[in-house]
């Protein structure tokens, strides 16, 4: 959020292994505006989880920089998210007594708080507690239970944990930017909340965030998110095979893919071709697209292969009846929804940031839509009327204090 419009403004800072983009969003009678955007390629960031705090906290601050003059303000809270391989999620389920034979905020309260009572090693932290369904006296399905009469509640909910010390560094780099962090939240979480349509999560449909060093797996079924986990593959595998594969710098790589990079040889032709640097002063050579093809199909169908495996692993394959959306930078390359079709035998479509105003077309790609889904999830939160402050209460709370005597 920003000094002096703490109602008004809300930011998400999407802490990537590529890059770090800062959006800030402006709360509108109509909805959310998009009013200012800044981006910084990431360093300090390996597979989702912060390996340099200096490097780090100077990317944030380069992108954090870029939207405050594009915005017109100073940025003093953001919502956060977390990604890596270290996050798990797991499904509970929750049991009490309804105290008045009618269901209020303090049954709602204990009932999480039952769910909740989960074994967790020392080392990690509950980051959601995500409301799937309440079962009141056997009646299942039951979405908002306030006011219900009954005597027994139950609550399904779904448990998203990270370890203690990643959490911690992504508060302690965005502290050391002078920036409080006002929730972090799980990645393929907000992205989900920016690029999905509600008849999809009540269908069944699995979200697949392609970002830089990780993919971020969410599923959703009737209306609620059943599954999330995060894999360490990502869109720099593709870069380090192109700078392997045709023996050129890291940065060049990156460069060939975006503006070369396909997945799909039936949508290239020898006739193109495209220039390559080379290494150690050797002069570039010209190859035809295809090569890229090579390189690029094999590790993008791995990718999806591990989807696969994880979807079938946790036995959800036979609930996707809206299919897989697919966002992310790594999904804008040509051919790579009709690759995850083919592997994942599902539907699968590009999802693109929505729900937002003001600068739609610069946020309209895949590369954004974690932070629009940030802005979006923090101007849910603040709407939303807090009933259960057990559900609400995670990570953050704690660091603060943890937090205090350094900053």
């Amino acid at each position: 959020m920003a000094k002096g419009k703490q109602n008004e403004l809300i930011v998400g800072l999407d802490i990537g292994t590529t890059k770090i983009a800062a959006i800030v969003g402006e709360v509108t009678p109509d909805g959310i505006d998009v009013i200012g955007i800044g981006t910084a390629p990431s360093r300090g960031i390996r597979k989702g989880v912060v390996v340099n705090i200096d490097a780090t906290v100077q990317s944030i601050e380069r992108a954090i920089d870029e939207a405050e003059a594009m915005a017109g303000c100073e940025i003093t809270s953001v919502f956060a998210g977390i990604a890596g391989g270290h996050i798990r999620g797991l499904n509970s389920h929750g049991t009490v007594a309804v105290k008045d034979k009618e269901v209020r905020d303090g049954d709602l309260l204990r009932v999480i708080e039952s769910a909740k009572a989960v074994a967790i090693p020392m080392d990690r932290e509950i980051i959601h507690v995500l409301p799937q369904e309440y079962i009141v006296d056997e009646q299942d399905g039951v979405r908002e239970p306030l006011g219900m009469a009954g005597v027994r509640l139950e609550a399904k909910v779904h448990i998203v944990t990270a370890l203690v010390t990643s959490a911690q560094n992504i508060v302690k780099c965005c502290n050391r930017c002078g920036l409080q962090v006002a929730d972090i939240v799980l990645e393929p979480l907000a992205s989900a909340e920016a690029v999905l349509h509600d008849d999809e999560k009540e269908l069944g449909v699995a979200l697949v965030d392609v970002g830089g060093g990780t993919t971020d797996i969410a599923v959703f079924n009737e209306g609620a998110i059943v599954h999330t986990t995060v894999l360490p593959l990502g869109g720099n595998h593709l870069t380090n095979d192109i700078a392997v594969g045709l023996r050129t710098p890291l940065d060049a790589a990156e460069k060939i893919k975006q503006k070369f990079g396909c997945a799909s040889k039936a949508l290239t032709s020898e006739d193109e071709m495209f220039e390559v640097p080379s290494v150690g002063g050797r002069p570039p050579r010209l190859l035809p697209r295809p090569v890229l093809v090579d390189i690029i199909a094999p590790r993008v169908e791995e990718i999806f292969e591990h989807v696969r495996k994880e979807l079938a692993k946790s036995g959800l394959e036979d609930i996707l009846a809206s299919g897989a959306v697919l966002t992310g930078g790594t999904t804008i390359l040509e051919g790579v929804p009709e690759l995850a079709e083919e592997i994942l035998g599902v539907p699968a479509r590009r999802g693109f940031p929505r729900g937002v105003g003001g600068l739609v077309d610069v946020v309209k790609s895949p590369t954004y839509a974690t932070g629009v889904g940030l802005v979006l999830y923090g101007a849910h939160k603040q709407r939303a009327s807090i009933r259960m402050p057990a559900a609400q209460r995670n990570l953050l709370q704690r660091m603060r204090g943890w937090f205090a005597d350094i900053f």
